[in-house]
């Protein structure tokens, strides 16, 4: 037995209470993360439920043929690539701001005040955001649509007309998660040594210098690496929000991958057209992940690999 392996059995044998503590953890990512993949391959067959998958024919790239020559598929991938840009570049650097407004604060306790306020959205159910902005926005009791009614003269139904759409969407997620986006951010700049804010103050550096000097540099390798996490997701818009946020007079822009394949997949039981839509989707998040990851290893020193 080589000797290194004898060195790493021996101290996994004496931190042995450590690998049970993650036990849990490997355990749900090899049941939900890696045994679904064995379940992709109904992509490239012709599944049906009394067949199984081994069982049921395989026909090969005939499903991704359909998507690509179907007349909705660049509706389809246009809306989730115009939510997904878009929900990237209002909800990246929001968390960000918030953050280095946050830690300019010398009121320890308007600090967790402030904290709590923002955190509390994140844990509101979908259900309950879509309802809300259902009433507010609502044409006949919306508060939000009388205040705009005011100044225009009009009372809109916001959540039917295609063009608000989109900012509803972004916005309603912005508002929702960017106080919770913020502590990673927030953790970070606590670790800054407080020395170096001393010796700006001495160099005669004011708030925003030792914001730019020091806390951005400081931030910058989180604000990488979560970029990149970022772009790996960009084409999965949010099921949930999406197909309570849609209707007959929006679905035209509400549509997107992750509500057309529940359609065709689960209404209309079309297993294997559905599955080759979500690979086509994952793979295209793959590419993403590489190129952007390929890239930030270029030009910083920052990468997830």
């Amino acid at each position: 037995m080589n000797v290194d392996f004898k060195k790493k059995l021996k101290l996994a044998k004496q931190n042995y209470v450590l690998y049970l503590l993650i036990l849990p953890a490997f355990t749900y990512i090899v049941c939900f993360q890696y045994l679904p993949i064995y379940g992709a391959q109904i992509a490239f067959r012709n599944y049906r439920i009394q067949d199984g998958i081994i069982g049921s024919p395989w026909v090969g790239l005939q499903w991704f043929k359909t998507f690509f020559t179907s007349p909705r598929n660049r509706t389809i991938i246009w809306n989730t690539v115009i939510i997904s840009i878009y929900n990237l570049l209002a909800g990246f650097p929001i968390p960000i701001i918030f953050a280095l407004l946050l830690n300019q604060v010398k009121s320890l306790r308007y600090k967790k005040l402030v904290q709590t306020v923002t955190y509390m959205p994140h844990f509101i159910s979908m259900v309950v955001i879509i309802g809300m902005i259902s009433v507010f926005f609502s044409p006949t009791t919306g508060f939000i649509n009388k205040l705009i009614g005011m100044f225009t003269g009009q009372n809109v139904y916001y959540l039917g007309m295609p063009k608000y759409y989109y900012h509803l969407f972004v916005w309603s997620g912005v508002w929702q998660s960017f106080g919770w986006g913020s502590i990673i951010y927030m953790a970070s700049l606590s670790s800054v040594d407080t020395e170096l804010y001393e010796a700006a103050m001495i160099d005669g550096a004011n708030r925003l210098q030792q914001v730019i000097y020091i806390d951005i540099p400081h931030l910058k390798p989180t604000m990488i690496i979560l970029l990149i996490l970022a772009t790996g997701n960009i084409m999965n818009v949010g099921f949930e929000k999406s197909w309570l946020m849609q209707n007959d007079l929006n679905i035209s822009v509400s549509e997107v991958i992750s509500t057309y394949t529940y359609r065709i997949g689960i209404m209309n039981s079309m297993f294997s057209y559905s599955a080759a839509i979500g690979l086509f989707n994952n793979v295209v998040n793959f590419i993403f992940l590489v190129m952007v990851n390929f890239l930030s290893k270029r030009v910083s020193d920052n990468s997830l690999w």
